[in-house]
């Protein structure tokens, strides 16, 4: 049976209270734009949004279905009229087509949205169950461990049936809780951090800490490409990434800093350009893809001492998460291949080989007495390199053994 639409529905947005209108109308424009290409119709009603498929590809509306946070769940359906001869006759012929040459156990939902319909659910559940039954000899009732379960909801205009419950995202539209500023690496973690923030509402930017040459041109590349995959899940398609000339820092940091103190001091300067630029745009919180206990800068006594030079909320999504479910997000999203490719960024570059896993505060700001932080991360601040990034970008850092920014200001001379 050709299904002719499908049924969305809401997530935790439902439990709002008079703001409701507002998440209702970000999750319309989101749906307006996730859908823009695809010769669908979208009805947005109070409970429910109905996307009629008009012969399109349904394999391609699932597709874009995946990358829109905020609502629970959705299903294929057929539609009939909501006479109950047509909804037993539908009935029948889904049920026939999603039952195989065997005998199979099924149970049969009837929601009575219609109020003023004259039978019950209970009493339609019934007639159709039982119409289903004296036609399809293969199928038996089970009302408590059903192998398939056809489900009816029945509205003042029509009849909707349907038989799959496919999860959806779930949180929140991206952009209602504001803006966050995603510290992105090229590695696993931070992709999957900066996904679900963006599944929980926060619409985000990017910040990226690169120091060619010191570190190589790809490693860059890696980062952009990560962007256009979490551009999928982001408002308008598209994501700013934010370059910061890391270089300058980076050579002080292996030139006056105790090989130990060096991660922890490389994240604190990060740290501050990071707060500087979400205080500049007016962005609200950082996210970062830390987990705790995962590395040396990860233990809570690293985040302390790193945490005590920003008075910034810093969201931590995976904080909890194992590294099996990190990198089984990572593939959901599309973004472990790239992530795993070898260009190591400044994190990874110069890992110290005995860093320290609980650094103290006051050695850490003795070391930075070493050299004249604050003006190298101004300056760093004032030359960051700004780039939208979209899910049609095609942006590839040519190989001319320049450093990040050169390759970005001719790009954008063209």
């Amino acid at each position: 049976m050709m299904y002719d639409q499908i049924l969305v529905r809401f997530g935790d947005l439902t439990l709002k209270g008079k703001n409701q209108k507002d998440f209702l109308k970000a999750l319309y424009k989101l749906f307006d734009v996730k859908m823009e290409g695809l010769k669908v119709d979208v009805e947005y009603r109070h409970d429910r949004i109905f996307i009629h498929l008009n012969d399109e590809d349904v394999n391609k509306v699932l597709e874009r279905l995946g990358y829109i946070s905020g609502i629970s769940s959705y299903s294929l359906v057929v539609k009939c009229t909501n006479d109950l001869n047509d909804i037993k006759e539908t009935s029948y012929k889904l049920m026939k087509d999603v039952v195989s040459e065997k005998e199979t156990t099924f149970k049969v939902n009837t929601k009575r949205c219609f109020k003023d319909y004259p039978l019950t659910s209970v009493e339609i559940t019934k007639h159709v169950s039982g119409y289903v039954l004296s036609n399809h000899k293969l199928l038996k009732v089970d009302v408590h461990n059903p192998e398939v379960e056809l489900n009816i909801e029945v509205r003042n205009d029509a009849a909707y049936l349907f038989n799959t419950n496919i999860r959806a995202l779930g949180g929140y539209p991206v952009g209602t809780a504001g803006k966050g500023l995603l510290m992105l690496s090229g590695g696993i973690d931070s992709p999957v951090a900066g996904f679900l923030a963006m599944k929980q509402g926060i619409e985000i930017e990017c910040i990226h800490f690169e120091s060619t040459p010191l570190t190589s041109i790809e490693s860059a590349q890696k980062v952009v490409d990560l962007v256009k995959k979490m551009a999928k899940y982001a408002p308008q398609n598209k994501i700013n990434l934010h370059m910061i000339p890391f270089k300058e820092i980076h050579v002080a940091l292996l030139e006056n800093v105790p090989e130990s103190y060096n991660i922890t001091i490389m994240r604190r300067m990060m740290y501050r350009i990071a707060t500087k630029l979400a205080e500049k745009k007016g962005i609200l919180c950082l996210v970062n893809g830390e987990s705790v206990g995962q590395v040396a800068s990860q233990t809570l006594g690293s985040m302390n001492t790193i945490n005590n030079v920003t008075n910034y909320p810093i969201l931590r999504p995976l904080c909890t998460y194992d590294k099996q479910d990190i990198i089984s997000i990572s593939k959901k999203i599309d973004c472990y291949d790239l992530s795993i490719k070898p260009f190591e960024d400044c994190c990874t570059v110069y890992v110290p080989k005995a860093p320290a896993t609980h650094p103290h505060i006051n050695k850490a700001e003795l070391y930075e007495k070493t050299f004249d932080y604050e003006t190298m991360v101004n300056w760093a601040v004032d030359n960051v390199n700004s780039i939208t990034i979209s899910t049609d970008s095609d942006l590839e850092l040519p190989l001319l053994g320049l450093e990040v920014r050169e390759v970005i200001q001719e790009l954008k001379k063209r």
